[in-house]
Order: C-alpha cells, then structure tokens, then sequence
C-alpha cells in the first residue's frame, strides 16, 4: 500500500467488498482520482468470509460424496475413504488461495489506477471522512466530490440467550482449526443450510435447528420441501419448529445446547446463523444520511441516498443481497456519475435475479415463487408445470439424490415464465443460462422450442407437459 499523498479525490468508497471495488475500478477507468477504505481484507464478505471459501468447502465436502459412491461405479475405493476428510491440511490450503485473491484484488485496485488504504473510515462533523489506519493507527482525513458507501454487512449473535457467546457465528466457521465431530447449526436461511451440508457431507454429526418446519423458507415451497426432506433422509437431525433457550459449556470443550422443548445437544462446536446486520455505524449520523428500520442506508433507484453526492450500494442497503448484484451496481453507478452520456440514465435492474444455494443436492431460484406469483396476478392467471425425478447418475447407485424443478407460467401473456426453481445436481449452472431466457422473457413456448440436450437432468425443462 503506497502512502496517499493527497486529501481530496473525485470519488472516495468506504469498503472494499466486491460492490466497492468494481465501482472504484471502473471510476478509475474513467480518470477519476479514487481512494477506497477497507478496514479488514480486500474483497470483503464473497472473498474472505463468504462464497469463495464456502465454495471451496462445498467442492471438499461433494468430493466426499463422489468418493463413498466410486466403489458402485466399479471402482476399487473403500467407501470409508470419505471419512478421512483431514481439515488441518486443507484449511491452511484454502486461507492461502483466500490470500492469493486479497493480493489480486490489490494488484489491480492499483493497475487501473486506485489509491486504497486499510484502516476505520467514519463521517465526520464538516463532512469529510476521518480514517485511523491500520497499520501505524494514525489518523488522516479525506475528502471527496463524492462519496459510495458500500461497507457490507456481519453476522448477528443472539445477545438474549444465557451462554450464546460460546458459540461462533459464519465468519468463525473459516477459523475453526480442526473439524468438530458433532456440530449444531441454528439457523434455517441459506447460510446454515449450505455449511449443515458441508459437515454432513464430511462426516461431521449436524444438528440443524430451525423454528418452522421447513428450511430456505424464503424460497418457493419445493425447494423448502426437497432440500427438508433430503437432509433428514441423509442423517442430518433437523430439529423442527425448535429454539434454543440456554448454552453451557462442559468440561472437554463441549457444549450443551437448550432447545425449548427440553431437548439438550452435546455438541463440539454451536454455530449461529440467524441473520446479518449492515455495517452502517460509519458516522452517517454526522452528515444526515437516512436509514431505515434496519439500520441499512436508505437509497433511491439510482443508489443515491438523501445527502447530494453521497451513494449506497450492496449489502449495507439490503436490497438484493448478492455479490454480482453488488458488482453491476456499482459499475453501473461509476458508469453515470463518471462515464459518457450514453449511461446518464443506466441503472440496476433488481428484477429476475437468478440466485442458488449450494445446499446437497443443489437449489436454484429466479423469479417469483408460487406464492408471490399468486399474490401477484392470482391462481387462476397462472399455469404450474412441475416435475420430479431421479437424475441418471443415481441409477448405479443404492443412495439417491432428489431432482425437482418447478416452471410458473403467466396465462395472460402469452405463458411468459416468471418462476423457475430447481433442485438437484449442477442445478447452479443449469440456472446461469436459464436465468438468461428469462430475464429476456421467454415464455413456455420458448422453451418447447429448444431441443432438449439428452441424456441430462436440464433437458426435462424444455420437455414438461
């Protein structure tokens, strides 16, 4: 990091996640003079704490799936090779490739031409931004024509239950240094859903505890119920319709988990996933930025907040909480403020999302769930095509894994589609290039019209009757 020889730049972004880091590029690549804060590792939440990593130990615990499953394919493995996973060797090999991205951020923050620093930027009373750096913990001010505000977000802790402290939130899953044999995860968004997958998968003991009786219950209700009842078909004790009251800590390191209706965990590691919360405690008070009940930023559709010259984006605004949302909305933003006419009105679309999680097996979402849909336009206006299937690879093989797919149809135009949800393997990739057909309106007939790629799972999307 080269010392910053000026105070006052064209633009100056607090946060050097993914939605921070594209803006400030492409702003540089305009001529802009650019300064962007980080106060922790360059690419925030995605890179260091979030999907790069998750992937990664997705990838490990899937591997592990393959390889118990190698013996029915013909292949002289012993199945309870699956059970060797060694955590102390990979996690320093993943924290590496963690590293090796930090510094390609890095490098080409300063190939295109922007100053960054690390260290705690806030607002101050005149306006400008005070940041008391990391390395030497001075503190040095900055000013700016404009200013992004694209600090992210952080786990949240159930602060009202006696004991919580004793267990970890997301973030502290990528810091465990040994693999915990038996494991609870409270939680029934995607979060705890991906990483109660992963510890299944590499032979950990999982409890999930949940307060309804479904998981992933902000997606459509297939989803919901495929991925509920495959984890409890693969032994993860999903605990339904479940709180926990109290944590103890016993002797060994273990921890006793209180659920409300008595039932008591043993457990090695208690891991909270019940929410994120926007980093938004940067002095916003000081220059009058509205939040809302939230806490998140306030923002129009052109991610400016109430202050002129002040803009928000990603995370800390809560309005579709993914990292290539992030990404185009703060190129597109840089675009306007400091690119040609031709982009004087280029905004983001937050319509028809494509979105997965990478639970066992895979689940893919865009659009409206069936649900909204009859919210919506109501049931009467819609045509549901569904279908449910074992994939092929399965036919060798005593387990099974479920494939669902779901297709929600608009009789009024034309059977336009406007939900798609799919479970299954490789359900994230079918879903990149389906979710182009339908942010570009394809209706049931379009997808008739494709010739069906045969043998494969997505074929039977262009095939439902």
């Amino acid at each position: 990091m080269a010392p910053i020889d000026k105070t006052h730049f064209n633009y100056l972004v607090i946060g050097g996640g993914s939605g921070g880091v594209a803006s400030a590029r492409r702003a540089a690549s305009y001529g802009a003079k650019v300064l962007l804060i980080e106060s922790k590792a360059m690419g925030g939440t995605c890179v260091n704490v979030g999907c790069v990593p998750k992937k990664v130990m997705w990838y490990a615990s899937d591997l592990a799936g393959r390889i118990a499953q190698a013996k029915e394919y013909g292949f002289n493995v012993d199945p309870q090779a699956a059970k060797t996973f060694d955590w102390g060797y990979f996690k320093p090999k993943r924290d590496a490739y963690i590293e090796r991205l930090n510094g390609i951020y890095e490098r080409n923050l300063t190939k295109e031409g922007v100053e960054y620093i690390y260290g705690f930027a806030k607002f101050n009373d005149k306006g400008t931004v005070d940041v008391v750096t990391k390395d030497t913990n001075e503190t040095l001010t900055f000013s700016a024509d404009n200013y992004l505000i694209a600090t992210g977000g952080h786990p949240i802790f159930p602060e009202n239950i006696p004991g919580y402290e004793y267990g970890i939130d997301s973030d502290g899953f990528f810091k465990l240094s040994k693999q915990p044999k038996k494991v609870a995860l409270v939680g029934a968004g995607y979060i705890g859903i991906e990483l109660a997958g992963v510890f299944q998968g590499l032979g950990s003991e999982t409890h999930l505890v949940i307060r309804g009786e479904t998981v992933l219950r902000s997606f459509d209700e297939i989803i919901q119920h495929t991925i509920t009842d495959h984890y409890e078909k693969i032994g993860i004790n999903v605990h339904k319709q479940s709180q926990v009251v109290k944590v103890e800590k016993i002797k060994d390191d273990f921890l006793k988990v209180h659920l409300n209706n008595g039932e008591i965990l043993e457990v090695e590691a208690l891991i909270w996933t019940i929410g994120r919360k926007s980093l938004s405690g940067i002095g916003l008070d000081k220059i009058g930025v509205k939040l809302n009940d939230k806490e998140q930023v306030e923002v129009n559709e052109w991610q400016e907040t109430n202050v002129p010259n002040v803009y928000s984006l990603g995370d800390v605004v809560g309005k579709v909480e993914l990292t290539p949302v992030a990404i185009a909305t703060g190129r597109k933003l840089s675009n306007r403020l400091f690119g040609p006419e031709v982009y004087a009105k280029q905004k983001q679309d937050f319509n028809n999302v494509p979105s997965v999680v990478f639970s066992h097996p895979e689940a893919g979402s865009i659009g409206l769930s069936e649900k909204e849909a009859i919210e919506k336009y109501g049931e009467s206006n819609l045509k549901i095509y569904r279908s449910k299937f074992t994939a092929m690879y399965y036919a060798m093989l005593s387990h099974k894994a479920p494939t669902s797919y779901k297709l929600i149809c608009l009789k009024t135009e034309n059977e336009r589609v406007i939900g798609l949800h799919i479970v299954g393997d490789s359900s994230a990739e079918i879903l990149q290039g389906f979710g182009v057909a339908i942010k570009m309106g394809a209706t049931k007939a379009d997808f008739d019209n494709c010739v069906a790629i045969h043998p494969t799972s997505a074929e039977e999307l262009v095939t439902l009757v």
